[in-house]
């Protein structure tokens, strides 16, 4: 049965914080808010957690999986990164953008991109979010709460509860997301002076990235 967090969206309790972040330790699968949407989240390392992610999500390993950082200086373990593509990434963390890039040889095989070796990374501008990675210190896999079959992500902490009760280990709830997926943004097509491709154009304005 999950367990259930209610937080305040801007100023989190952090003792209901530290137990969500045991749960991650312990193996759990968590569903939290972000700034764009629910999303379901797990620790990186932990090959069990990542399988029951994905099949809750009904999604095979071809599936781009995204990182969840504090801050830029998390990347560089996971990804390898240009001084070009620095700066663009700069301009728009913390907020609503995925950016992918190479992933480097400390991300196991299994969460990135099989056949590209490729990985998804954002940082997002969420109070409680940000709270759990700083408890955490380390990045959290994530992937948007859509369920097998639906299209849209859920949004109501009491639907994904009532469920998920028996799928997730616990729900945070911060109140509702906005809804609007994060922009996309494929910085590894950044060779010489190309720009990076948009993969995906969402919440995340792409005049504030200078394109």
């Amino acid at each position: 049965m999950a367990q259930y967090f209610e937080i305040h969206p801007d100023n989190p309790q952090p003792r209901l914080l530290k137990q969500a972040a045991l749960l991650l330790q312990k193996g759990g699968v968590l569903a939290i808010p972000t700034d764009s949407s629910y999303a379901l989240v797990c620790q990186l390392d932990d090959r069990d957690a990542v399988e029951r992610l994905r099949r809750i999500r009904g999604v095979n390993d071809k599936h781009h999986l995204t990182l969840l950082c504090r801050d830029l200086s998390e990347l560089a373990s996971y990804a390898t990164v240009d001084n070009r593509q620095f700066r663009l990434m700069k301009l728009g963390t913390p907020g609503p953008y995925t950016f992918i890039l190479d992933a480097t040889r400390e991300v196991p095989r299994r969460v990135s991109h099989p056949s590209r070796k490729t990985i998804g990374l954002r940082v997002p501008d969420r109070k409680g979010t940000q709270m759990l990675l700083e408890l955490l210190g380390a990045p959290l896999l994530a992937t948007t709460l859509i369920l097998p079959g639906e299209e849209m992500p859920l949004n109501d902490p009491q639907e994904i509860r009532e469920r998920l009760e028996h799928q997730v280990d616990g729900v945070i709830d911060a109140g509702a997301c906005p809804l609007e997926p994060t922009t996309v943004l494929d910085l590894t097509a950044m060779v010489g002076n190309a720009a990076p491709l948009v993969v995906r154009q969402g919440q995340g304005s792409l005049a504030a990235l200078g394109l």
